[in-house]
């Protein structure tokens, strides 16, 4: 195994995770409101995302990330709009209700929302195609690509465990009414990305 790869692949999974975006923003409420199982899984989702773009991009698949990147204003259109729709429905939650949500949503439904959204920012593939092409990924191996996705997996993986575990331990801290306003927060905040993110996809297919 070229350990090489694996660890260039883990701080490359590790510093494309870590800036707080609308999937930050969703694990972190999400490990809040229902604990640290959900936060990681969640973030798992988005992570298993960065694998399947880093495979499409150091496995060469040009056919698929072509037709990707071509879409790429479609995806995010309705990436924008889920966003908004997960934003509203946030800001609905009410803290009572947290109990009864757990039970309701599978750890599944957590990990596949996170995943989507994910997915629905194709330009990642370009991001991806570009780093693993400077590090000589693309001219090497499919061993050394499939050693590199790897590495983006874990750590992805890893920023997701350090984020919701240190949120987790603030959990305690929040009154009901905190964690009302948590609510209202992260359901704004989401619907601010999801607007910015359609309006631009919807100005981008108007010209």
């Amino acid at each position: 195994m070229n350990i090489s790869f694996l660890l260039q692949g883990v701080v490359l999974g590790f510093s494309i995770a870590a800036p707080v975006g609308p999937i930050g923003v969703l694990c972190i409420r999400r490990t809040l409101m229902q604990g640290r199982t959900v936060g990681l899984v969640s973030g798992l989702g988005a992570a298993m995302a960065d694998a399947i773009y880093g495979c499409i991009a150091g496995f060469g698949l040009t056919l698929i990330s072509n037709f990707l990147v071509n879409q790429q204003l479609w995806i995010r259109l309705i990436g924008g709009i889920f966003l908004c729709y997960l934003g509203i429905r946030t800001c609905l939650n009410k803290p009572a209700e947290v109990s009864a949500l757990v039970q309701s949503n599978s750890l599944f439904s957590d990990y596949a929302s996170t995943l989507f959204l994910t997915l629905t920012n194709p330009a990642t593939i370009l991001s991806f195609v570009a780093i693993f092409a400077g590090l000589g990924v693309v001219e090497g191996s499919y061993f050394d690509a499939a050693i590199l996705v790897l590495g983006v997996f874990v750590g992805s993986a890893l920023w997701w465990f350090v984020l919701s575990f240190g949120i987790d331990l603030l959990r305690s801290r929040f009154s009901q009414r905190g964690f009302i306003w948590i609510n209202i927060i992260s359901g704004v905040i989401l619907v601010a990305f999801g607007a910015i993110a359609s309006g631009a996809a919807l100005r981008a297919i108007a010209y």
